[in-house]
C-alpha cells in the first residue's frame, strides 16, 4: 500500500487537505486486500469497526489506501484527542527514540516518567500532595488502582456500577458491566466486585440525590461500609453510552467514601485530558477523588497510562508491589509531555466546550423533529444520542447500527455505545475544525433520516 503525504497545514497531523473524500466505495479494492489478509492473519474476536486500511490521519480526517478521506469523529476511541500525528507529538517522540527507546523504569529511571508524574500530581483534581505511577493500558491502570486501593484500606470488596466499562484483564472485566461482547464466555472473573444502580436521568427520572441514597442503601445492606476498598465510577461513563449522572450524584458518593474510609477512585480513562471541556471530568462538580486513573488522550495516540492519587494511599504498596515493563516507556513519556501542553497552552479545553456548543445545537434540533432521538447527552467532546423505538420507548440497536455504517459509507467514522447498543457517540479530535464537525454531523443525520 502506498502512503500518503503531504506538507504540513496549521491543521496538525502530515498536512492532509480537511476535506471529507469519497473516491471509491467504503471499502474499496485496498481496504478490502487489507482486511482479508487481516482474516488470514488476525483472531476473528478482533473486531474492525470500520472497514478502512489507513495510511495517514491528521487534523479532523483519516485517509485510507484508496484515497477515501473520512471525517474523524471517533478520535479513536477519544485517544487522538491532541490531532492524529501532532506535530509537536512526533517531533518529541522522534527527539527520544534517538536517545534510547527503553531501560525499564524500575530497573533504570529516567527524567521523562518523572515529569509526566509531576505534571498529573499537578493536574489532577485537588491540592493534596500527590503521587503517580505510570502504566501502558487503561485496564492496567484500572487493575493497579484497585490493588492499591486494596492495599491501603486492607479491605477487598470493590464497588462499580451499573454500564461500567472498564478494560478487558480479569479484574477489568468483573468491573465491567456489559456481557457482549466484552465478557461472555471468558470467566469465571476476580471476585469481591458489587454492581450497584447508576444514575442514568433518561431512564431512571430520579434526582443525583436519590440515586446517590439508592446506590448507598444497596452499598451498605449488601456489602458493607467496612468490607469496601474502593468505590469506583466514571464520571461520565464510557462504552455505558455516555452517560451524565444527574448532578449531586458523585458528590454525595464522594462524600460518602470519605466518611467511611472508602477509596473514591475516578476512572477519568476516557473523560480525562479536556475531553469533556474541562481537564478532568471530575471538576465539573468539584469532585477531588482519592485516585485518579488516566489513559488514551494522555500521550497523542501512544501507549500510556496512569494512576495518580494522594500520597499516602499511593505509598501503601511494598517497594516493587507495582510497576511493570513497559509501564512509562521514554518515548510515550514524551508524547505525553507534548500533548500534555496542549491541553494547558494550546486552548483545547475551551475548543471542547465550542465542539459541545455545536454538536448538542446539531442534536437537540434533530431530536425536536425526530422522535428516534430518545435522548442528546455529553459534554465537551464526549456527546451522545441514544435512539429509541419511538412507539415503546425501547432501545432501537438495529437502527444505530443501520446509522453508524451509512456515514461510514459515506465518509464519516463515527462509533456506538451502551449496554444495549442504541447509543451513538461523538468523539472527535480536539484538532478538528468547525467546518468538517458539522458536515460529519450533518452526514450522521442524513443517515438517520435515509434509514
Amino acid at each position: 500500500m502506498s502512503s500518503v503525504t503531504a506538507p504540513r497545514t496549521a491543521t496538525g497531523g502530515p498536512g492532509l487537505p480537511q476535506e471529507r473524500r469519497l473516491v471509491t466505495a467504503v471499502p474499496g479494492p485496498r481496504s478490502q486486500e487489507l482486511l482479508a489478509r487481516k482474516t488470514a492473519a488476525v483472531p476473528r474476536g478482533v473486531g474492525v469497526a470500520v472497514p478502512i486500511a489507513v495510511v495517514a490521519a491528521g487534523g479532523g480526517v483519516v485517509v485510507d489506501a484508496d484515497g477515501n478521506s473520512l471525517i474523524d469523529l471517533g478520535s479513536g476511541i477519544a485517544v487522538t484527542s491532541v490531532g492524529n500525528a501532532d506535530p509537536a507529538v512526533v517531533a518529541a517522540v522522534a527527539a527520544q527514540a534517538q536517545a534510547f527507546t527503553h531501560t525499564c523504569f524500575t530497573i533504570a529511571a529516567y527524567e521523562g516518567y518523572v515529569e509526566v508524574a509531576e505534571a498529573l500530581n499537578r493536574l489532577t483534581p485537588g491540592d493534596h500532595e500527590k503521587r503517580t505511577a505510570l502504566f501502558t493500558s487503561g485496564a492496567e491502570a484500572v487493575e493497579n488502582a484497585v490493588k492499591i486501593a486494596r492495599r491501603h484500606t486492607g479491605r477487598q470488596a470493590v464497588v462499580v456500577f451499573d454500564h461500567a466499562y472498564h478494560g478487558r484483564t480479569n479484574l477489568t472485566l468483573a468491573l465491567t458491566a456489559k456481557n457482549q461482547p466484552y465478557k461472555s464466555g471468558f470467566g469465571p472473573f476476580a471476585p469481591e466486585v458489587y454492581r450497584v444502580p447508576m444514575s442514568y436521568p433518561f431512564h431512571d427520572g430520579l434526582t443525583g440525590a436519590e440515586a446517590a441514597a439508592r446506590a448507598i442503601s444497596q452499598i451498605e445492606k449488601q456489602v458493607g461500609a467496612e468490607d469496601t476498598a474502593a468505590l469506583l465510577i466514571e464520571p461520565i461513563q464510557g462504552e455505558g453510552g455516555f452517560v451524565v449522572p444527574a448532578e449531586g450524584f458523585l458528590p454525595a458518593l464522594a462524600a460518602w467514601a470519605r466518611e467511611h474510609d472508602v477509596v473514591f477512585i475516578a476512572d477519568e480513562v476516557q473523560t480525562g485530558f479536556a475531553r469533556t471541556g474541562a481537564m478532568f471530568a471530575s471538576e465539573h462538580e468539584g469532585v477531588v477523588p482519592d485516585v485518579v486513573t488516566t489513559a488514551k488522550g494522555i500521550a497523542g495516540g501512544l501507549p500510556l497510562s496512569a494512576v495518580t492519587g494522594r500520597a499516602d494511599v499511593m505509598d501503601s504498596p511494598q517497594v516493587g508491589g507495582i510497576g511493570g515493563t513497559y509501564g512509562g516507556n521514554p518515548v510515550a513519556c514524551a508524547a505525553a509531555l507534548a500533548a500534555i501542553d496542549a491541553f494547558e497552552h494550546g486552548g483545547l479545553i475551551e475548543r471542547a466546550r465550542a465542539i459541545e456548543t455545536i454538536v448538542l445545537g446539531a442534536l437537540r434540533t434533530a431530536q425536536a423533529q425526530d422522535p428516534r432521538i430518545g435522548d442528546v447527552r455529553g459534554r465537551g467532546a464526549m456527546l451522545a444520542m441514544e435512539l429509541v423505538d419511538p412507539a415503546t420507548g425501547e432501545p432501537d440497536s438495529a437502527l444505530t447500527g443501520r446509522v453508524v455504517t451509512y456515514a461510514a459509507e459515506h465518509g464519516v467514522i463515527a462509533l456506538t455505545a451502551g449496554t444495549y447498543g442504541n447509543v451513538v457517540r461523538f468523539l472527535p479530535p480536539l484538532s478538528i475544525d468547525d467546518a468538517l464537525l458539522t458536515e460529519g454531523l450533518g452526514v450522521v443525520l442524513e443517515g438517520l433520516a435515509a434509514v
